[in-house]
């Protein structure tokens, strides 16, 4: 498995990352184990999950059971400010939140330290510039070591690496958001431009759509299985004419070349500048070595070119 270097920093990740969002939802203990073990197995050193994953707090619980001593040898990203508690009261990025958040997540996880914590969504209500001073103030006291975001603008991705600049505090060095080849919109060009400005990684969440790019659904077979025929949202959000005449294009163009869908949805995102690691969930140890298999396809700058003018078109 290959490494890069997120964005500006040091720290090392695996070009595929494991996103953990099944944990504690679709999958139990046991179910959640096998996947883990088999992504560290396969060489995934990015484990990504989040505060309010698998019924608030079940994935990072999960986490902690499982990692054990195998911890020291991954970067685990989490992420804080999504809604805790039914009341509203748990949520946000206020100094205060994010100082008991930050403890939770580390007791789920039992770590002393998260090598990745993330901004999960803009918080109208508080300043920048206090949820900058408290991530590094995090960071300082060593129970954080990089600090990245994710959901948001690029005009406020750009406010917060203005305000670390002038005050001298940890600055964000990646961000994580929906990019496929049927979802451009939310990354290019504000996002990915900012990205490139400041330097920053980024870490692109469903990367197959919901699983419309791999593989598995034509117009005219939809499996009762899937997640796009079970669930009205994603149905609603990736089923268009316009997607579907995407992915025939795409399907027919990496079939002429030897691969599958899911290999081009993988490697494209792999060949993507800012992308440092593609975050893909799994409920299956088959999954993850699909996923990381799909990734090892070097595209050519025609082949890059070609793929602009279907999903761009």
């Amino acid at each position: 498995m290959k490494e890069r270097n997120l964005g500006p920093s040091g720290l090392r990740v695996s070009v595929v990352g494991l996103g953990c969002n099944n944990f504690g939802a679709k999958l139990d203990l046991e179910g959640s184990r096998k996947v883990i073990h088999k992504a560290l197995d396969a060489g995934i050193t990015l484990l990504d999950t989040a505060d309010m994953y698998g019924g608030r707090g079940g994935s990072e619980t999960i986490i902690g059971e499982v990692l054990g001593a195998r911890r020291k040898d991954i970067v685990l990203a989490t992420k804080f400010g999504w809604e805790m508690d039914d009341e509203g009261r748990k949520r946000g990025a206020s100094r205060r939140y994010i100082m008991s958040a930050v403890e939770d997540s580390l007791k789920r996880l039992k770590t002393d330290w998260i090598d990745l914590y993330q901004y999960h969504k803009p918080d109208p209500l508080t300043p920048l510039e206090e949820t900058m001073a408290t991530l590094d103030d995090l960071v300082r006291q060593g129970k954080v070591r990089y600090v990245g975001c994710s959901n948001m603008p690029a005009w406020q991705v750009a406010k917060s690496q203005e305000i670390a600049r002038a005050h001298n505090m940890t600055a964000f060095i990646s961000c994580q958001d929906e990019y496929s080849l049927v979802v451009r919109n939310v990354v290019e060009p504000q996002l990915a431009a900012a990205m490139e400005h400041y330097g920053l990684g980024l870490l692109p969440f469903f990367p197959l759509a919901s699983g419309l790019l791999s593989g598995k659904y034509a117009r005219s077979n939809m499996p009762a299985d899937g997640r796009l025929s079970q669930a009205k949202r994603w149905a609603d959000k990736y089923l268009n004419d316009a997607n579907w005449t995407k992915v025939e294009k795409l399907e027919a163009f990496a079939k002429a070349r030897g691969h599958t869908l899911l290999e081009l949805a993988f490697s494209w995102l792999a060949c993507k500048s800012p992308v440092t690691s593609v975050i893909a969930g799994a409920t299956t140890p088959a999954q993850v070595e699909a996923n990381v298999k799909a990734a090892d396809w070097q595209l050519t700058a025609e082949d890059m070119a070609e793929v602009d003018s279907i999903t761009m078109g």
